[in-house]
Order: C-alpha cells, then structure tokens, then sequence
C-alpha cells in the first residue's frame, strides 16, 4: 500500500510542477494530435489526452519530469555551479543531458517514440515554440524536450493501441 501512496504523490507531484511552469494536459494532448492525426481519422482530443494520462502515470516520466523541472529552476534562479549554470541557462546545443532524460521517457513505448520526438523536437508546435522562447526569462532547457518527449510517448503508445487493433480485426 505504501508503494502505491508513493507513486500516487510521485506522479501528483510531476502533475502539479508541469501545471506549475505553465504546461497543461490539453496542451501536450494537442502535439499527440499534431503527430497523430494524419493517421488517424478518428482522433479526437479524448483519445490524445488519454494516451497523455497513460504516459505521465509511468515512474520512470514522472522522475524525468522532477528531475528536469528542478534543474530548470535552479538555473532560473542561478544556483547552480559554472560552467553547468550558463550551460543549462543558455540551453547550450552541444549539452545534451537534456535530450538523454527526454529519451527516458520516449523509450517507454518503443523506437517509434524517437521518430516521434525527433519530429516534434525540430518542429516545435503549439506549447513547444513557448518552452523554446528565451525573451520570457524563464528556463526551460529540461522541459521543452520532456513536454515533446511525453507527446512522443503517447503517440507511440496510440500508435501501438491502433496496430494491436488492427491485428485483432484480421
């Protein structure tokens, strides 16, 4: 029983901290849709948001979640050590950590997941090109690839849900 109160204040936590830095479910839902819906032509914004829950309810995204968002806001707030301050700060394209922690939660559903996020990554839709925006002087280094990492996730775990669905209708 322990575990479960664990992972429920775990994943509440990741909920609250992501609301907190201004992402909602609905907004990681519409890059689900924006990478899912020319292959489905029944997608609706239900399905997206639950493929969303499904994601964020995994212990392995809601540690990506924390982890990143904390480093986020240290460096917001500058306290962490140089040359890893200005690193994350000016979210320094040779650093990489923050895409490693985004493939922790793109590997929950498969390899499918990368093409997924590497799409996004470059396209950066909808809440995507806000994280990215260096003129609101917040830091999102950690979160801009967790968000896109999560849409990733839960499109692949639609994409999986379809094919299964597809080879039980053979």
């Amino acid at each position: 029983m322990e575990n479960q109160t664990n992972r429920t204040k775990l994943e509440t936590n990741a909920r609250e901290w992501l609301s907190e830095r201004g992402v909602t479910i609905d907004d990681i839902a519409d890059l689900v849709y924006y990478l899912q819906s020319n292959y489905h032509d029944d997608l609706d914004m239900d399905t997206c948001r639950y493929n969303v829950n499904q994601v964020l309810g995994k212990r392995e995204v809601q540690n990506a979640i924390l982890t990143g968002i904390q480093l986020d806001r240290l460096a917001e707030r500058k306290d962490l050590d140089e040359p890893l301050q200005r690193t994350i700060e000016i979210d320094e394209s040779l650093y990489g950590i923050d895409e490693i922690v985004a493939f922790s939660i793109v590997n929950v559903y498969g390899s499918i997941g990368f093409t997924n996020y590497g799409y996004i990554d470059k396209q950066k839709p909808g809440i995507l090109k806000h994280l990215n925006d260096k003129s609101t002087g917040e830091c999102h280094t950690f979160l801009d690839d967790i968000v896109g990492a999560i849409a990733a996730a839960a499109s692949s775990r639609l994409a999986h849900a379809t094919a299964d669905d597809e080879l039980l209708d053979d």
